[in-house]
């Protein structure tokens, strides 16, 4: 138990590391238009591209602004996150995480020992990727996160919660994605293959599997909130001194 809280801690403190770092630049860009998106330098348009791709959003569209995908965009969306620099720098400070704390033993420590975790990290994202865009094409199912458009805190939160675990169909409807879990759970057994023996065994797979899912869960509070707190730090920047 003591070592299942332990990984949550380091994804919890790797998440708002990696929101900050990617983030920071996005508040000057909104000093023109309280809209995300609008009026928007070419950096910072290319900066919250690759954060609503690295996070699968629709942008800051809501739910009743739901549209089937077609076959090139989804093929689109999937390649965006494949080269997404952000899924790389993630990868990379996990990879750090992991060699602090020496995991697993086997491949011990120096630039050999952080390059294997470093690949290891690359690797399962991929096939989790890969796995959940073939499914979601042959199920027509959509994972992007679409802003749910209500008004109270905890509604809000329910619906972002449950959206770790449901996807959107073309008739919009929401049922569980199983393109999602299916991905989920391809790149946390399938990476056990050129795991260590420390590693390689389908409970060491089930605890990657449920630690992913959990923070994709947790991670849907951070998408649904994401656009409001930008928008407040740009208000903020753009209101002038003196002024309430």
């Amino acid at each position: 138990m003591s070592m299942v809280l332990r990984i949550l801690k380091n994804k919890c403190i790797l998440g708002v590391a990696t929101l900050f770092v990617v983030s920071t630049p996005l508040a000057p860009a909104q000093d023109q238009s309280p809209d995300i998106g609008s009026e928007k330098t070419p950096s910072a348009a290319k900066g919250i591209d690759y954060l609503f791709s690295y996070l699968n959003m629709a942008g800051t569209k809501k739910a009743a602004d739901f549209t089937p995908l077609t076959h090139h965009e989804r093929a689109g969306i999937y390649f965006r996150s494949m080269v997404n620099p952000l899924g790389y720098m993630k990868a990379g400070l996990s990879a750090g995480i992991d060699q602090w704390n020496d995991k697993p033993q086997e491949w011990q420590q120096g630039a050999a020992g952080y390059g294997k975790r470093f690949g290891n990290l690359v690797g399962q994202y991929s096939i989790q990727r890969t796995a959940t865009y073939g499914l979601a094409s042959a199920l027509h199912e959509d994972n992007r996160y679409f802003n749910s458009g209500s008004m109270g805190f905890w509604s809000r939160s329910g619906y972002a919660l449950a959206s770790g675990i449901v996807a959107r169909h073309d008739d919009g409807s929401r049922a569980l994605s199983i393109s999602q879990l299916g991905g989920v759970a391809a790149g946390a057994f399938l990476s056990r293959l050129w795991q260590p023996p420390s590693q390689y065994s389908a409970g060491a797979g089930a605890v990657s599997f449920g630690l992913s899912m959990a923070s994709n869960t947790a991670f849907g509070v951070v998408k649904e909130f994401l656009p409001d707190l930008v928008r407040a730090i740009s208000g903020k920047r753009r209101r002038p001194s003196g002024s309430p």
